[in-house]
C-alpha cells in the first residue's frame, strides 16, 4: 500500500523561465522567453521551430504552486475539448494546451498530468490526483466520456457547465459585495473624520469660550471616544470575523447555522435560495445527461449547491432515492425545494427527459437571480447614498453649527 500511495504521488515540477536569443529563417534576429523545466528541455523546442540558438539565460523561477481558480480550469476544459475534437492525440493535446497557457501554477499542473498520463494513466485517473483543481463531476465526466469515446462532449459540457456555474456565483457576490463594500467605505471616512478632523474644530470651539450645540457636542462625544477605542474596536471586528471563519470551517453545526441564517435575510436571503436551487439544478443535470447513475449525480449535485442548507437537503434526497423513490418526492420530503422546481421534475421523470427539464428550472431560477441583484442594486443605491450623506454630513454640519451662531451673534 506504501509503495502504492508513493507511485501515486507525481514528483514535484520546477518550471524556470529562460530568455533566449538566436537566429530564424532567413538568418533573421530573434529573441524571446520561454517556461520549461531545464535549458535542455528550452533549446530542444527552439530547435524544433528551426530556430539556430546563440544564448539562453534562466531569468528566474516560477513557484508552481500558485493559485489556480475555476476560470482557469474553465479555459483548460475548453482548450482540451477542442484539441480532442480536432483529432489529437491526448498527449500531444496535453503539451500544445501547456504551452499556450501562460499561468506557471497552471503550467506545472498540466505539466504533472502529462508526466502521469505518459507513464499509462488514463486522464481521468490524472486528474483524480488533483483533487483540489478538478471536483468529481469533472472527474467523473471525463470518465464517462473516455469509456463512451465521447471525450470531447464531455470536456465541452464541463467547461459549459463551468461557464455557467462561474457567472452565478459573481453575481451572488455582487450582491453581497456591493452593499457591504460602500458601508465599509462610509464608515472609515466617518472614522477618519472624527479621529483627525473633528479634534482640530474642537480646539477652535474651546477658544471661542461658548457653549456648543447639542449636535456638535454629540459629536465631539463621539471623537474623543473614537480615538480612544478605534483600535481595539477594529482589533474585535477583524478577530471575531476571523473567528467566525475558523469556527465555520471547523465545526459544520455553526456552518449550517449560519447558511441558515443567510437564508433568512430579507432580498439577500432570497437571492441565495434561487442560487442553490439553480446550481443544484444545472450540476444534476449535466451528471444526468452525462450517463452518470442519479444517486452518483446527486451526491456530486450536493456539494456544488454552495450552502450547507441544500447541501443536508440534497443528502437526504439522495438516500430517500437510494431506496427507491422518485426524485421529485424525495424532494417534497425535504421542505426545502419550491413547488415549481418540484412539479417541472415531476414532469421531467414521467417524460423521460429529466435532464433537459432539469437545466429549464436552472435557466428559470438563474434569471430569477439576475433580477433579485438588478433589484438589490437599484434599491441600494438611494439608500447607501441617504446613510452615507447622514453620517459624512451629519459630522461636517454639526462641526459648522458653532460657525454659524457665532457669525449670526456678530
Amino acid at each position: 500500500m506504501a509503495k502504492t500511495a508513493r507511485r501515486r504521488q507525481s514528483p514535484p515540477i520546477k518550471l524556470a523561465r529562460w530568455k533566449w536569443s538566436g537566429k530564424g529563417p532567413q538568418d533573421r534576429p530573434l529573441s524571446g522567453e520561454m517556461i520549461g523545466r531545464s535549458k535542455t528541455e528550452v533549446a530542444a523546442e527552439l530547435t524544433k521551430q528551426n530556430i539556430v540558438i546563440h544564448r539562453i539565460n534562466k531569468k528566474g523561477n516560477l513557484g508552481g504552486n500558485g493559485r489556480i481558480n475555476p476560470n482557469d480550469v474553465m479555459v483548460f476544459a475548453r482548450q482540451m475539448a477542442t484539441m480532442i475534437r480536432a483529432g489529437i492525440p491526448l498527449l500531444q493535446a496535453l503539451q500544445v494546451v501547456a504551452e499556450s497557457l501562460k499561468k506557471p501554477a497552471m503550467v506545472a499542473l498540466v505539466q504533472h498530468m502529462m508526466s502521469d498520463v505518459s507513464s499509462g494513466a488514463s486522464f481521468s485517473d490524472a486528474l483524480r490526483r488533483h483533487p483540489k483543481h478538478f471536483d468529481r463531476l469533472f472527474v467523473n465526466l471525463v470518465d464517462a466520456g473516455e469509456q463512451s469515446g465521447a471525450l470531447d462532449q464531455m470536456l465541452d459540457r464541463i467547461a459549459t457547465y463551468k461557464e455557467k456555474v462561474e457567472s452565478l456565483k459573481a453575481r451572488v457576490k455582487k450582491a453581497l459585495w456591493y452593499p457591504c463594500a460602500v458601508m465599509t467605505i462610509g464608515i472609515a471616512v466617518t472614522m477618519l473624520l472624527l479621529i483627525k478632523v473633528v479634534p482640530e474644530f474642537e480646539n477652535m470651539f474651546q477658544s471661542f469660550g461658548a457653549e456648543l450645540p447639542a449636535l456638535t457636542q454629540m459629536t465631539v462625544s463621539l471623537s474623543e471616544f473614537a480615538q480612544r477605542y478605534w483600535l481595539i474596536a477594529l482589533g474585535t471586528v477583524i478577530a471575531a470575523v476571523l473567528l467566525l471563519k475558523i469556527s465555520m470551517q471547523r465545526s459544520p453545526n455553526i456552518a449550517y447555522r449560519m447558511h441558515a441564517l443567510l437564508l433568512r435575510l430579507p432580498v439577500i436571503g432570497d437571492i441565495m435560495h434561487k442560487s442553490a436551487i439553480a446550481r443544484f439544478s444545472r450540476t444534476l443535470a449535466t451528471t444526468f445527461a452525462s450517463g452518470v447513475p442519479l444517486v452518483e449525480g446527486l451526491d456530486t449535485a450536493a456539494g456544488a449547491t454552495g450552502n450547507k442548507v441544500y447541501e443536508r437537503a440534497v443528502v437526504q434526497t439522495r438516500q430517500d432515492v437510494a431506496t427507491g423513490q422518485q426524485l421529485h418526492f424525495a424532494m417534497r420530503m425535504t421542505n426545502r425545494f419550491p413547488p415549481l422546481a418540484i412539479q417541472m421534475v415531476s414532469i421531467g421523470e414521467e417524460a423521460g427527459s429529466l435532464d433537459a427539464m432539469l437545466n429549464r428550472v436552472a435557466d428559470y431560477y438563474e434569471e430569477e437571480v439576475d433580477n433579485k441583484v438588478d433589484a438589490l442594486t437599484s434599491l441600494m443605491e438611494p439608500i447607501i447614498i441617504v446613510v452615507l450623506g447622514v453620517l459624512v454630513g451629519g459630522v461636517v454640519v454639526s462641526m459648522y453649527l458653532p460657525i454659524f451662531d457665532l457669525g449670526a451673534a456678530l
